[in-house]
């Protein structure tokens, strides 16, 4: 199983990256986590016919923003589409007219599951739970091939996070913030946070992604705040885009 990083920025594209959106290349499916603006780069990683299956955590635009190019590929295979309630409504309003083309234009099939609730359709355990972030965040727990990989975007230190990365295989985990930085009224993770929850449940490796172009201005940035997570949890990378790892 290949994870791929396709963008691994928060808030905007930069020299750094673009903005969340990875996807996890399994034998029998095809998980893509978010929608950012490395979403556009799936068509470039997708060389099977396994069904797609996308996971949206939330409404800000930059994990949304890359579904003005769901026009630009042409699957041979169905979309399903998962995200927190009110993803239809959402959905609905963005991906029409004036801003793009409704989802019954696509040339493939497409679905929209809300969760919790909608689990039935899928043909793989995952679980959702709500994060702290306003005004709603939700992660993941996805357990495919005997292996179990968390994904924790957008959110402060809350037991929902620790809950979904308890001994998961792999935690892939937003790092917005510099080391040290916090702040109760906009929720995010720094590095040590990120870290303090890998090894408070057991996870086996961590995975920091959506470091926040305003913030993380170079790759040496992130550098800084890998050498901090791993002062706490040493099984630690600082993702970069088109990024490869294996599990």
């Amino acid at each position: 199983m290949k994870i791929i990083f396709l963008g691994t920025n928060g808030w905007y594209d930069t020299k750094t990256g673009n903005t969340l959106s990875i996807l996890i290349a399994a034998k029998r499916h095809n998980i893509v986590l978010d929608a950012g603006n490395g979403f556009a780069k799936l068509d470039q990683v997708l060389f099977n016919s396994n069904p797609i299956f996308l996971f949206l955590s939330h409404f800000h635009l930059d994990h949304l923003i890359g579904l003005h190019t769901l026009f630009k590929f042409s699957f041979t295979q169905k979309l399903t589409i998962a995200g927190p309630r009110g993803t239809r409504k959402v959905l609905r309003a963005l991906l029409k007219q004036p801003f793009t083309s409704p989802l019954d234009r696509l040339p493939y099939q497409t679905e929209i599951l809300e969760l919790p609730g909608d689990e039935a359709p899928l043909p793989f355990k995952v679980e959702a739970l709500n994060l702290v972030h306003p005004p709603l965040s939700m992660g993941y727990r996805f357990y495919l091939e005997r292996k179990k990989i968390a994904y924790c975007p957008d959110t402060g230190y809350c037991k929902s996070a620790v809950l979904l990365a308890k001994g998961a295989d792999l935690l892939i985990s937003e790092c917005s913030f510099l080391p040290g930085e916090y702040s109760p009224e906009w929720p995010h993770l720094n590095p040590q946070v990120a870290a303090g929850i890998a090894k408070e449940a057991g996870a086996k490796e961590l995975a920091l992604v959506h470091f926040d172009a305003a913030k993380y201005t170079t790759m040496t940035m992130r550098k800084k705040a890998l050498r901090e997570a791993q002062k706490i949890f040493p099984n630690t990378i600082a993702c970069r885009d088109d990024q490869v790892i294996e599990l």
